[in-house]
């Protein structure tokens, strides 16, 4: 995750907004967060037929990321940071991920089994870290595909399709007869970033499991 180690850097933009929503429910933020991640996922869908959706989308999508993570700071300064927020908190960012690469993934601009396997990378990506947490070793936040990056990449990569649109046709980039979308380069990032992510994680959770059970073998003897 390179982008989540720096969160503490747009403390700036999230806190003054926070306070000012401080009675609001943190929840209702969650909420709202989600539903412009499917506004989001459906206008990246239709952006092939309408490439000006392509700019709304990234608009929707990066305010659906700030969104998100101000529903944690909102959290903090109100004092009702919960299990079942953060608990709540991942769930929907499960199901955002899955709605607005989804919208990518099925859509005119990529090939629906490069979609899929973005899709795998980028949920076994979370589910690595959280299980990481459930077995009892500490919580996964390493890697180069964090929920941030993901956020950035689905703000930028719909940009530059834009542009580069104005230029070829579609924006699409030929290498022979064969020809690749830029969203298309974004989710094969997705797919092998995502896995190799996923992969690291697992065996870096391995490893802290093994020496702690090494370490409790050799405190019993």
């Amino acid at each position: 995750m390179v982008l989540d180690t720096q969160r503490d850097k747009v403390d700036f933009a999230l806190t003054p907004v926070a306070k000012k929503l401080i009675r609001v429910n943190p929840n209702y933020i969650s909420w709202v967060a989600l539903i412009l991640a499917l506004v989001a996922g459906i206008v990246l869908y239709f952006s092939f037929s309408y490439l000006w959706l392509l700019i709304l989308g990234a608009i929707i999508v990066i305010t659906s990321g700030y969104l998100d993570a101000l529903d944690g700071k909102v959290a903090k300064l109100a004092g009702k940071a919960s299990r079942r927020g953060d608990y709540l908190d991942h769930v929907f960012d499960r199901y955002a991920d899955v709605l607005m690469i989804g919208g990518v993934a099925v859509s005119g601009w990529c090939n629906p089994y490069l979609g899929m396997v973005a899709l795998i990378g980028v949920l076994l990506t979370s589910y690595m870290g959280t299980q990481a947490q459930a077995v009892g070793a500490p919580r996964l936040y390493s890697g180069l595909l964090g929920r941030a990056d993901r956020v950035v990449l689905l703000t930028l990569f719909p940009i530059i399709q834009f542009v580069m649109s104005s230029f070829t046709d579609y924006g699409i980039l030929y290498v022979g007869e064969f020809g690749i979308s830029w969203l298309e380069i974004m989710m094969l990032y997705f797919a092998i970033i995502g896995n190799f992510t996923a992969i690291q994680r697992a065996i870096t959770t391995w490893k802290a499991m093994t020496k702690e059970d090494k370490e409790k073998e050799s405190n019993e003897n």
